[in-house]
Parts: structure tokens; sequence; C-alpha cells
């Protein structure tokens, strides 16, 4: 998924007049970038229904699938519009993964392991990102590189298919489709060694439980002459009634699409979208080597939040880290002030280079992108994916697609408007609206946001029941820290799904 999102920076900057025998415009660069996020912001919502029938591992199966038509789709695009088309099969593809594959590793591993290894997804997408740019960077001074920057991609989408191919079906939707003897084995897998088959047979007890009160609720079992697609569909009203109806699932609803909105309206993905093209602007000579600075320091302090979010806290970890966020964009929209650019408005003036004049001041950009970056990894690159902690058993997939789809609507909206705003307010008025951004996500996060590190899903539901029990989550998460029950494990939930 990084690979092929991650490469289009570098491939915008190497295209030329390949694609329609002309340069690209700022128009031709937002709909090539945002083709994908908004096919993902419209396949994100279905993916929950499709994970419901068909299973979590066949629907990461059919986005591996997609992604490896997409990679191959635009590297043999000769048109701007077949390229549009090449990335919106990647959209698909992306919109899919990226709801799945958290739900899919939080079912199947063990739940003193699931808030780290939905952590290690996140890290492995930013490890993707700096390979996207190192291919970038590698195929920049070929002619018609480009072509193999976005084919690349199919090759690790290939990979993680045949792997998976051997990888089993979640507990969960085992025992949900009726399959009780394979969720038994996979368990027995999982939780292998002494005491191991007691804790297997606790949690089909758990799970089946679940599910049969679930599906009782929903009453979702066929009525007469009714088919399955409307049993479905009358199951997901009932749901969808449950999420926005119940006081608690509301105000987790509302938690996750903050989270979710603020990842991508503080504008982090028009770096990774168009950071080479930024790097030209200002002048410098090879702007992909210098997008890989970006995406490196990216990688590596999401290691660092694997390190430490469980043991500061989701909420204290955002609270400390975005001001960090607002520092570097003001920096960044000052540093832009000072730089000269040209005024010649009959080439794209996004790809102009840097006048003498500007001194350091493009370093200065690249220092405050790193100290955003960098921030912004340590807090609102990872929490938000931790959705599905706020959400109760019931409501868990349609919740977490939904703040799925608000994190895919707004990445739309950034890829769209961004180069276009860089051209309407400047670069300075586009990194300063994306501080005001940070700044008010802060105060959403201060408000609403409670701890969730160290409370059980249903502990996380009882303190949402009755407000956003940010004070009562922070006494409680205080309270397990002080006697070393709070960050000895990657998760402290265990609701057995």
């Amino acid at each position: 998924m990084s690979c092929s999102t991650g490469v289009i920076s570098s491939t915008l900057v190497s295209i030329g007049s390949d694609l329609s025998n002309h340069p690209l415009s700022t128009l031709n660069k937002s709909l090539i970038t945002s083709s994908t996020s908004l096919l993902a912001l419209l396949s994100s919502p279905f993916s929950g229904l499709l994970a419901d029938s068909l299973g979590r591992k066949p629907l990461i199966l059919l986005a591996d699938a997609l992604f490896i038509l997409g990679a191959l789709w635009q590297s043999l695009s000769t048109t701007i519009w077949s390229m549009i088309l090449g990335r919106a099969i990647i959209g698909i593809a992306v919109g899919s993964a990226s709801f799945v594959v958290p739900l899919y590793i939080s079912e199947l591993a063990p739940a003193k392991w699931r808030g780290r290894l939905v952590t290690i997804s996140t890290l492995m997408i930013t490890a993707g990102q700096v390979v996207a740019y190192i291919v970038g960077w590698g195929f920049s001074s070929v002619h018609g590189g480009w072509k193999w920057m976005v084919g690349l991609g199919a090759v690790p989408a290939a990979l993680q298919l045949c792997i998976l191919l051997f990888m089993p079906e979640t507990p969960r939707w085992l025992v949900r489709d009726g399959k009780v003897e394979r969720a038994r084995k996979v368990l027995g897998r999982v939780y292998g060694g002494v005491g191991g088959g007691d804790v297997v047979e606790g949690i089909l007890r758990i799970v089946g439980q679940s599910i049969k009160e679930e599906e009782a609720a929903r009453k979702v079992g066929d009525f007469e002459g009714e088919g399955w697609w409307a049993s479905q569909w009358r199951g997901l009203r009932y749901t969808f009634r449950e999420l926005v109806g119940v006081g608690g699932n509301r105000r987790a609803l509302s938690v996750a699409c903050m989270l979710q909105g603020s990842q991508q309206l503080c504008g982090f993905n028009s770096l990774m979208y168009f950071s080479a093209t930024i790097f030209a602007m200002v002048g410098f000579a090879n702007p992909t080597a210098t997008s890989l600075v970006i995406a490196s320091t990216n990688f590596l302090f999401t290691l660092a939040t694997f390190h430490y979010i469980d043991r500061i806290g989701r909420r204290r970890i955002l609270l400390l880290s975005i001001p960090v966020m607002v520092f570097g964009l003001a920096l960044c929209a000052i540093a832009f002030k000072f730089v000269h650019l040209p005024q010649n408005h009959g080439s794209p003036p996004l790809l102009g280079r840097l006048l003498r004049e500007s001194g350091p001041w493009p370093t200065l950009i690249v220092l405050s992108m790193i100290i955003y970056v960098a921030s912004y990894a340590l807090g609102l690159g990872c929490v938000p994916w931790q959705q599905s902690e706020l959400f109760p058993l019931s409501v868990r997939s349609l919740g977490s697609s939904i703040a799925t789809a608000t994190n895919w609507g707004s990445n739309t909206i950034v890829g769209l408007t961004f180069l276009p705003l860089m051209e309407a307010i400047t670069p300075t008025g586009t990194f300063a609206l994306y501080a005001g951004v940070c700044a008010a996500a802060w105060c959403a996060v201060w408000l609403i946001y409670p701890e969730t590190a160290g409370l059980g899903l249903e502990e996380v539901e009882e303190v949402l029941k009755d407000g956003w029990g940010v004070e009562e989550s922070l006494r409680v998460f205080r309270e397990r820290k002080r006697v070393g029950m709070v960050g000895r494990r990657g998760n402290c939930n265990n609701d057995g799904g």
C-alpha cells in the first residue's frame, strides 16, 4: 500500500511530457494524486460489509490483486486520464486495505500484542514509503524511469498475496461463519503452550456468546422470502442506528472521526504527495533525494512511537506532539516568506528554481518539515489507527469503516487543494493554514479524547457511556501506571474478539 501511494511524489517530477505529450499542469497533478484518495474514500465504507460477508483474509487478497493491477496499469499509461484510472484502481485497494488490515491484525493477534502489532502495521507503511522514495531516487535520472517507479509497486503486493495464502482467517469471523473447529485450530496456533487449551475455549465462549447476542439484537435472520442482501442491508441499518443513536457509540464515532480527519487535514500527505515538487520549486538539484530525508524521518519516529505509545498514553502523546507540529509548520511558513520564487507565469510556477537571494531559507524549510514530520509520526501518524479500541464489538466494523472513510475524505481534500492553495494564498499562507488546523486539533483532543491506554474495551465503552470521560480515564490511567499495569504490554484490551 505505502509503495503504491508513496511513489507518487517522485513520479510527478519525473513524468515530464510523457503523458498526453505535454507537461503536467497543477490540475493534472491534483487529479492524479487525489484520484487515489477519492476512490479510497468511496470504497472504504463498503469494506466493512465485504469483510463481514467474504471474510477478512479474502478482502486483503482482493486488495493485493487490485494493487498489482493498478501498478501495472499505471506503468503502461500513455495519457493523463489513463494514469488517473490506474491511480483510482490503487485507491480502491487502499481503501479496502487501510480498513481491513488493522481489523485482521486486531482479531488474530493475542490481546497483549494487539496494540503494538497495529502500530507495527503503521511502521511498515512508513518503511514502504522510504523504499518508494529510494526507488524514485534510483530511477529519477533514467529516461521513462517513472514507469518503473509505479510498476514496481506490484512486487510487494504480489509478495504479500503469496504469503497471505498460507495465513489463517481470523477466529472471530470463522465462528461467525459457523466454522468453530477451524477457529479452534487457529486459536490453538496463536495461544499454543501450557494452558493454551483453556485460553482457547474461553475465547471461543466469549466470541460465540457476543456473536449470538449481536445477531439476536440485529435480527439478521432471513424473514420468509427475504434474500441475503436484504437481510444484510437490514442488519446494516440496525447497526447504523445503534452507532449514532446510542450516546457512547456516537461519542466514540466523533472521537475516531476527529482523529482521522485531523491526521489528514493537518497537511501531512501534501508532503508525501508533493514534497519533491516543493523541493524542486525552492531549487534543490535532486528533489527526490531531499524527499527521502522526510520519508526516513517519518519511519524513524514511528519506530519510536512503537516503544512509547502505551507508556505515555495516546492522549498525552498527542497533546505533547501537536504543538511541535504547529511550531514546524509556522517555521516553514516564515521560511517561505523569504524565499524568492520566480514570477514567470509562462511555465508552472511550482516548478521554478530558487533565486540566489534566498540564502539559507530553503535549508530552513527542510529543517522545519523534518520537525513537523517527526512530531506527526510520534502522535497523529499512529494514534488514530487505534480507533477499533473506541468501539464496542457490535458496531466496531461500521464505526471503523466510517472513521477510515473520514480519513480518506480528508486526504482527498488535501490532495485536491494543496497545489491550488500554494498558488492562491502562497506557500506561507498554506502552511500557516495547516498550523491553524493543528491548533484546532489540539483543542479537540484536550476536550473530548479520553485516555484509552490501560483500558479494556468494555471499560472504554463505560467511560464514554455518559460523557467524554476524559477525567475518569486519566484517573484510571494514572492509577494503573502507578502499580505497573500500563506500558508492559502492547495493549491492555481483553475483549476476546
